[in-house]
């Protein structure tokens, strides 16, 4: 079985007095303070909550590609 693709996640930017469909986004991520980072399954749906938010996170790492 192939290995799943990665991706590491960065929060760098507060959620402070932003819409709260981007504060849940970044819950969605398990982002909530600043400079956490997680890694996340590279998905299509990862890919979108990353692209709806882009001026919070930064994809710090990517792994797993082929």
């Amino acid at each position: 079985m192939a290995a799943k693709k990665t991706i590491t996640v960065e929060q760098y930017r507060s959620a402070i007095r932003r819409p709260e469909i981007q504060t849940k986004t970044l819950i969605g991520l398990g982002l909530n303070k600043l400079h956490r980072r997680r890694v996340v399954e590279d998905t299509p749906a990862v890919r979108g909550m990353i692209n709806s938010i882009p001026h919070l996170v930064r994809v710090v790492d990517e792994k797993g590609k082929a």
